[in-house]
């Protein structure tokens, strides 16, 4: 999640609804300056005893965040505590219960972003080997009630804690005990922003059963191989899911904007902490008649903020989030920007994804989406057969795009071969989720605690 750090210049008052959705008109660039973000959290955990850490315990989050800075971090604090890094390589922050985040810089090409996190994960390796720490790639974490977890010290985190037992059964899971990877892409004009949109959540289930990396809960097998996704279908109704707008007819910036301020606000940043407003309305903001800031009009920065707060399969802030897939190893965080960029980063290619999508009905989106977390690959498709049975021919279309970019790494490769991991996906027809149930069942012999010398970074 998104991790505030203060600004030495003052954001501009919004006056208007027509601000809000110029806002989104800021992120349009022309196909050249394209960039790649790249997402990935990953579980910390004690070596020892495969306890999450605390912020302030010795060896903990605090001093892992401390030993970073010799790589050339710069700490960011709230209330005199450090909760994030940043530097040359984009942001390190904190999840809530711990769960340790790198946000990527915005980068020209896949080289650059597996070279990235490549940097990262040794440099996180090397602390962790001094402090006794490892880290866990998976989307869930296998073995935690939510009362063995530590909680990090951030003012939007209190808040948001207390909000989601109201609006779902599953939001502190999703907090607390879940991890992904996303990759954040740039779109050139509104029009090129919906089509990659509709591409985008049309295909999202289909990123969940690739990455599917979460069939464990509390110890044991939870009937699931994708657990986070199906967390997320409890969360919170209002900032979740599908969103069926976006495939009407005039879909654009205007109705997204529209879409953000029904979504109920979380908080109100002010003088370095987090008001409370959880439930209330961006709309009475808008009019001055916010109950917690009374006469006071909110500024482009609160709602950057607010278009955080909404967790829908796709996100729109000035660019796309692609947030489909659970955390899980090394090769397939670089497999996801691949995966997205082939698809959406070249016009055929984009056509040809959109093609293959654009007869189902939001009926159809909605039963794939809903099939995909116990299902992964064998979900039934839309007119008959599995996902599964499409799984190549979207890798070859992403496979196709990414070919078309050109985009070397010195040596003579292209960009194409980040897909491969995805490729022995399809060959084998066992996502990561059912590789684990298999040694669990088998020569784990049902020891769940093997899967932290399966699973580690």
């Amino acid at each position: 999640m998104t991790t505030k750090t203060e600004s030495a210049t003052t954001s501009p008052i919004i006056e208007s609804r027509d601000q809000l959705i110029a806002h989104f008109a800021r992120g349009e660039k022309p196909a050249d300056r394209w960039r790649i973000g790249t997402e990935h959290e990953k579980f910390v955990y004690r070596q020892s005893d495969h306890a999450a850490p605390s912020w302030d315990e010795p060896g903990g989050i605090r001093d892992l965040l401390n030993e970073l800075q010799q790589y050339g971090w710069q700490p960011v604090e709230e209330g005199g505590k450090i909760i994030a890094l940043n530097g040359a390589d984009g942001s390190v922050s904190l999840e809530p219960a711990g769960q340790f985040e790198l946000s990527g810089a915005p980068l020209d090409n896949l080289h650059q972003t597996c070279a990235e996190t490549g940097r990262h994960l040794e440099q996180v390796k090397a602390a962790g080997e001094k402090l006794g720490i490892g880290f866990l790639g998976l989307g869930m974490w296998p073995d935690k009630r939510r009362d063995e977890l530590p909680i990090m010290p951030k003012g939007r985190y209190a808040i948001m804690l207390r909000h989601m037992p109201r609006v779902g059964s599953m939001g502190l899971d999703m907090m607390l005990r879940t991890c992904t990877i996303q990759v954040n892409l740039d779109y050139a004009s509104e029009a090129d922003m919906v089509k990659k949109f509709r591409v985008g959540l049309a295909l999202q289930p289909m990123a969940t059963a690739l990455f599917a990396n979460s069939p464990f809960t509390e110890g044991k097998p939870n009937g699931f191989l994708s657990y986070r996704s199906h967390i997320w279908s409890d969360t919170d109704p209002a900032r979740t899911g599908m969103l069926p707008f976006v495939s009407e007819d005039g879909f654009g910036y205007e109705r997204y904007a529209d879409y953000m301020l029904d979504v109920p606000m979380y908080f109100v940043y002010r003088d370095g902490r987090y008001i409370d407003a959880a439930g209330l309305s961006f709309r009475d903001f808008l009019k001055g008649e916010l109950s917690v800031l009374p006469g006071e009009k909110p500024s482009i920065d609160d709602w950057n903020d607010h278009l955080s707060t909404a967790f829908p399969e796709v996100r729109l802030k000035t660019f796309l989030e692609m947030r489909g897939a659970d955390g899980g190893p090394w090769n397939k965080i670089c497999a996801l920007p691949a995966f997205w960029v082939g698809l959406l980063y070249d016009n055929q290619a984009l056509d040809a994804a959109w093609d293959l999508v654009k007869d189902w009905s939001m009926e159809d989106r909605e039963a794939l989406r809903s099939a995909v977390p116990k299902l992964a690959l064998d979900a039934p498709l839309p007119g008959g057969g599995r996902l599964g049975d499409i799984a190549g021919q979207v890798l070859d279309i992403a496979h196709a795009g990414l070919a078309a970019r050109g985009r070397g790494n010195g040596m003579g490769d292209n960009e194409t071969g980040f897909l491969d991991p995805l490729r022995e996906v399809v060959r084998s027809g066992k996502v990561p989720a059912q590789v684990l149930l298999d040694r669990y069942h088998g020569e784990w012999a049902g020891d769940l605690s093997r899967v932290y010398d399966e699973a580690s970074f």
